[in-house]
């Protein structure tokens, strides 16, 4: 056997040793630092799946219903997060008006309920005092249940049969369907099909 060969084995067993000693130490020294680095994350103090519910006002007239995959409440704020929220807001009592249907990515629901706010591919969809379709979309949507209103500072599309107006920012009074656009309004005028 060859003394040089045997030395190039030794030298290569070494640094093979040396490499794997220090990546045990590194990963050792690593062992805590995978998890979070501020406060601890706090639990929901309930998680529902696959729901409905129906929040009532304060005269105990349905405010609105909620379907949704997926609902996490915050035990300290009390407020709602919601995964694809779908939202069925009835007419004020009395009212002949239609009821609106309000679906988005995600939701947040006040402690109290009387504010919602939906973000992401926001859809709501009624009918005018003509049965005819009205669509609002938009990317963000605050709903306030009680007072029969919404608003938005994002862009937002409102599309009726004949009509399509693009905008930045909405006001809304959703049993009147009553929709005002604030900036930038653009209209296009579409023919009804025969």
């Amino acid at each position: 056997m060859n003394w040089g060969q045997m030395n190039w084995r030794a030298v290569l067993t070494v640094v093979l040793m040396v490499g794997a000693l220090l990546s045990g130490w590194l990963m050792w020294q690593q062992r805590d630092r995978g998890g979070p680095t501020g406060p601890v994350g706090k639990r929901p103090d309930y998680v529902l799946h696959d729901f409905q519910v129906s929040v009532l006002d304060k005269e105990g007239h349905e405010a609105f219903t909620l379907n949704a995959p997926r609902l996490e409440r915050d035990p300290d704020v009390r407020t709602m997060q919601i995964a694809t929220p779908v939202f069925h807001l009835p007419p004020k009592q009395g009212s002949q008006a239609s009821p609106w249907d309000i679906r988005s990515q995600t939701g947040w629901v006040s402690e109290k309920g009387d504010e919602v706010r939906l973000r992401g591919g926001v859809k709501a969809e009624s009918t005018n005092a003509d049965g005819k379709p009205i669509r609002v979309v938009t990317e963000e949507l605050n709903v306030f249940p009680d007072a029969r209103r919404a608003t938005s500072s994002a862009q937002v599309t409102l599309t009726q049969p004949g009509l399509i107006l693009n905008g930045r920012g909405l006001e809304a009074d959703l049993d009147a369907k009553r929709i005002i656009l604030q900036n930038d309004v653009k209209a296009r005028y579409e023919r009804a099909a025969p």
